[in-house]
Order: C-alpha cells, then sequence, then structure tokens
C-alpha cells in the first residue's frame, strides 16, 4: 500500500506463537532467520519458555544439581538476540478465527487482552495422563514434565526422608526415574500393565532391560494395572486390579501423555483419528493462518503410513523449522516420524528407531521378516568389548529396512543411529551390509554390527541363508541341531537336540536325515550359518535359527508366566 507522501509501505507479518520448548521455541527463532522485518510474539502460560524437559528425571537424581542448567533460553536471550518478544505466565484461551485474534489470560492479575494474528503456531504440548482413579489426587503423587514437578519431588524427598517409592509405568520416563531415584538411595517398585517394560520393544528385546534393572534392585510387578491409591502410615499404597499392594513414600506418575487440544478444539480446528491436532506435511492446521507442532500434533508414521503421536524432542524441533518456512513463503515438507529414541539405565542403552514388530502386526503388515544377532561393540581382541543384543526388520519383498532395536553397555546409539539414517533414506539391507563405517579397535570391527545385520538379512532374503522361526520350535518334524561344543550343550539345550559340533559336522553327514529338514543354532547364530551353508551344499533342507540360543533365552523369559 502507499503512504501519504506516495511512498511503498510493505505490512509487518505477525507471527504468534501460543508454546516455547521445543517446537515453539524452534519455530520462533527460524521465523527471525528467515524474516528480520516480522513483528514475532511467544506466549507461554509457564514460567519457562526454553527448557530441558529431558533432563528432568536426571536433576531429581542430583546427577544434574544446579536446576539453572535446564534453562535453555530465557525472554531477555529472545529479546536481545533475536528480536522477539517472550511473555511468560500467559494463557490463550480462545482463538477467533474470523478476526484472526486470540485471547489470554494473565493468572497472576485475572487480566485479559486480545493479541491479532498474521500467522498462528500452536506448540501447547502434551499433558501427563492421570487417570481418574481413587486417590489420584492424594499428596506426594507426582508427574514428571516441568521443572517445577521435579522442583517439588526433590522437596518432598528432602522434607519427608523418603526411602522408597513406586513408579507407575515402565516407559522411558518411568525407568529413567526409577535409576535416578535408586541413585537418590530409595527402594523403586515399577507398576506396568502390560507384560513388559520399554512397550515401544518388542519383548524378546526389552527383557535384558528388565534384567538389568533388576540388578540394581529395581522390583517389577507387570501385567497388573492400577486400580487407585490410599494412604496407609504415612505412606501411598498403589492398588493393582490383581488386589495387590505397592507402598511407598512417593508415587511417580509415568503412564504417558495426552496431547493438549482443547484450544484447537474450541476454535474448530481438526482433531486426527488418534486424538492430536490433524496437519499436513507443511505443518498447517485446517485452517490456512493457523500451524501446529510438537507433541499436540499428529502426524504420519513414515514405515507403515498410519497417524501417529509421537511425543519426541527431535520431531517437535523439525516441525517448528517446518512451520517457520511455510509462514515465511518457503516449501518445505515434513517427511513423518519414525521415532527414534534412546534411553539410559544404569549404564545399559536402549534404543530403537522405526516400526516394531508388534507396530508392524497392529498395521496388518506382513510382508516382513527379522534377524536377530549379538555383535561386540568393538573387537574383541581389544580390551572392553561389550555384546550388543540387536533385532533388525525389514521388508521381505525388496529389503527396505523398517525397524531396528538394540540393547548393550555401549555403541548402541552409533548403530541405531546409522540404521535410522538408512531408514530416512528408503534404505535397504543391500545398503546396510555395503555401508562404509568408521573402524578401530576401539570403536568398532573392519565389518560393524550394521554391515554384519545387513549381510544376515541379505544372504536371508538371496535364499543363501534360510531361517527358522523360534516361534514354531517343537511344532514340526524339523529335527534340532545344536552344532555348539559339548561343554556348551550340556549346560543347556533344546528339548530333543541332536548335538554335532560344527568342526565334525563335515564328517558326520551320515548321521543326519535327508527326509526331514534340519534347524540349527548356535550361541549367537554365526556357527548355525556355517552349519546351514555347509549342509545345504550337501543337499539337506536346512534353515538356521536366527540370534542362536541367546535369542531363544531372551525369548523365553519374556513370555508371561503360564
Amino acid at each position: 500500500m502507499a503512504s501519504e507522501k506516495g511512498e511503498i509501505v510493505v505490512k509487518q507479518k505477525r507471527i504468534v506463537i501460543v508454546g516455547g520448548v521445543a517446537g515453539g521455541a524452534s519455530c520462533a527463532a527460524r521465523c527471525r532467520r528467515l524474516d528480520e522485518t516480522a513483528e514475532i510474539l511467544l506466549l507461554d502460560r509457564g514460567p519457562y519458555v526454553s527448557f530441558a524437559n529431558c533432563g528432568l528425571p536426571y536433576f531429581v537424581g542430583d546427577v544434574i544439581k544446579e536446576e539453572s542448567r535446564l534453562l535453555l533460553a530465557n525472554p531477555t536471550l529472545f529479546r536481545e538476540r533475536f528480536n522477539i518478544e517472550v511473555r511468560t505466565g500467559q494463557e490463550v484461551v480462545a482463538i477467533d478465527r474470523k478476526a484472526k485474534e486470540i485471547e489470554v489470560r494473565e493468572p497472576a492479575t485475572g487480566r485479559t487482552y486480545r493479541e491479532g494474528y498474521d500467522a498462528l503456531v500452536l506448540s501447547p504440548g502434551a499433558a501427563p495422563v492421570r487417570p481418574p482413579l481413587p486417590g489420584i489426587d492424594l499428596p506426594g503423587i507426582f508427574v514428571v514434565r516441568t521443572i517445577p514437578d521435579s522442583r517439588q519431588i526433590r522437596a518432598w524427598i528432602d522434607e519427608k526422608s523418603a526411602r522408597s517409592a513406586v513408579i507407575v509405568g515402565g516407559g522411558f520416563i518411568g525407568l529413567e526415574m526409577a535409576e535416578n531415584l535408586t541413585h537418590r538411595g530409595l527402594s523403586v517398585t515399577v507398576v506396568e500393565m502390560l507384560d513388559q517394560v520399554m512397550p515401544p520393544l518388542d519383548p524378546e528385546m526389552a527383557r535384558p532391560v528388565q534384567d538389568h534393572l533388576e540388578s540394581h534392585g529395581v522390583r517389577f510387578a507387570l501385567g497388573d494395572g492400577v486400580a487407585g491409591f490410599e494412604p496407609r502410615s504415612g505412606q501411598i499404597v498403589v492398588k493393582t486390579k490383581s488386589g495387590a499392594g505397592h507402598a511407598g513414600d512417593l508415587v511417580i506418575l509415568a503412564i504417558g501423555v495426552r496431547p493438549e487440544t482443547a484450544l484447537a478444539k474450541t476454535a474448530g480446528l481438526e482433531i486426527g483419528e488418534r486424538g492430536g491436532i490433524r496437519v499436513d506435511e507443511r505443518m498447517r492446521t485446517s485452517d490456512e493462518n493457523i500451524w501446529a507442532v510438537g507433541d499436540a500434533v499428529e502426524v504420519r508414521d513414515v514405515l507403515t503410513g498410519g497417524w501417529a503421536l509421537i511425543p519426541l524432542a527431535g520431531p517437535a524441533n523439525r516441525q517448528g523449522r517446518i512451520a517457520a518456512d511455510g509462514i515465511c513463503g518457503r516449501n518445505s515438507k515434513f517427511r513423518g516420524v519414525q521415532g527414534t529414541a534412546i534411553c539410559g539405565v544404569f549404564d545399559l542403552a536402549v534404543a530403537s528407531t522405526g516400526a516394531s514388530e508388534k507396530s508392524l502386526r497392529r498395521a496388518g503388515m506382513t510382508d516382513y521378516d527379522k534377524v536377530y544377532l549379538h555383535p561386540a561393540n568393538h573387537v574383541g581382541y581389544y580390551p572392553g568389548a561389550k555384546p550388543i543384543n540387536l533385532k533388525l526388520l525389514f521388508r521381505k519383498s525388496d529389503g527396505r529396512i523398517l525397524g531396528a532395536q538394540a540393547v548393550g553397555e555401549a555403541g548402541v546409539d552409533r548403530r541405531i543411529d546409522t540404521i535410522a539414517t538408512a531408514i530416512q533414506f528408503g534404505g535397504t539391507v543391500f545398503d546396510l551390509e555395503e555401508s562404509e563405517l568408521c573402524y578401530a579397535p576401539q570403536f568398532g570391527g573392519a565389518k560393524d554390527p550394521v554391515n554384519y545385520a545387513g549381510m544376515i538379512a541379505a544372504n536371508t532374503l538371496r535364499g543363501d541363508h534360510p531361517l527358522a522361526e523360534w516361534g514354531e520350535v517343537g511344532s514340526g518334524s524339523a529335527v534340532l541341531l545344536d552344532v555348539r561344543d559339548p561343554g556348551e550343550f550340556e549346560e543347556g539345550h533344546l528339548a530333543g537336540a541332536v548335538n554335532i559340533p560344527l568342526n565334525e559336522l563335515r564328517a558326520r553327514l551320515n548321521e543326519l536325515p535327508r527326509d526331514r529338514e534340519l534347524w540349527l543354532y548356535c550361541r549367537v547364530g554365526q556357527r548355525g550359518y556355517y552349519g546351514t551353508r555347509l549342509l545345504l551344499q550337501h543337499g539337506f533342507r536346512a534353515r538356521n535359527l536366527s540370534g542362536g540360543y541367546l535369542t531363544h533365552d531372551l525369548i523365553q523369559a519374556s513370555r508371561p508366566p503360564s
């Protein structure tokens, strides 16, 4: 438009962002980097606009000793470095889409006011689940979502001289809190409705995590949902549906989060089938002037194609950048999520990326196969080698990588990150076997665990390495052939198995039937593979049980008691 003097005046764009932390804060900073002229206002109902909520369990555990270490940015930094106005303690209560205005309430004063926008970004996050159970509001029952939450937990432990805690939920936050409360000297019981810890993992991969926590004194009550809470003798008793009771000086609720969608619902924005704000690949909602990012949104799973809620900091940051690009006229698109995550418990790392076998089944996907392997994180001759339990899922039709899970004391993060990157580019198991990765004795091997995973899977697809399913052992007429040494066999073996050590196999072929299939196994799968190749070339029908007897033990241990 023209001014009174005839000058051309460009209307200043007004960008309002509701909610900070990962999604909102990254969006605000990106908007400024792309548009120096825009007016940017960020509103947050909490006292902190940008903090490290992933560090909260470690603040409770006194690993992070200073609360200030959790603060990533403050309003002063946003103003001075980015010329962004940040107002904390401001709750947005309504959106007038027609007028393109929001209504804001200031709880500290009761004041309400309105702010206009050209582009509105919703980053309200997700709220911890607090089911409406008897006693849920008793003092001493906490969630772990904000700095004030963790501050209250620390104060309760100190003031009550707490010696015990019950954690409801065996996922990432629940297990991180179990570790940190144990570090504080508390005895810890974890109550989990499912039959396993770490629900995103397949049961056999979660079992080593449970075993490791139990070795550090953490107790588990699995397969038993919570029925309510009651006070007793100065403690809180967590009552379960089985009738059991678990007493503690405090209780941590770590049973998940729900997207904060009240504001979006009231404004008439589309809500997805999973309960999150529905957005397109540019993070735009059903209103062309409103974007949404972070834990509150529903996005596509890149492996299954279904809608998903993935409350992780990494995707939230990327979504904030994508929304900023769209607001500033760029054509960026969000690829979707694959749920790459890692958790550390007592020096054990557990990580996953992409689909699990459980999620593939839920999605009705049957065109997949899996391999197990148990390599060391680096070469065995260099001191300190640690085993990694690794499971790789891939598509049978073309070898596309679908997901991976790994558990171990060292090297887990590097392997899952490598596979996660391959998934991003639509990689296959053939790509993994050919990947050129760093090698020095203290870091890996000339053939890295990632290479081994790709080789095993690729050999399976080529027909060089037929696999048998552990779940089918004992259900057919196959002969079980244990190719370990006699001492290993005596320490434990499959019922009915025949023991012929690999080094003797070639000379004892006449002892094997040719009218029945042979299913081989060793300790971790390598000797079983060698034996399978030998037998196939001598005209036998042979298959290898993936991952060997170690995988059998994990699967057996993960099965609920009959």
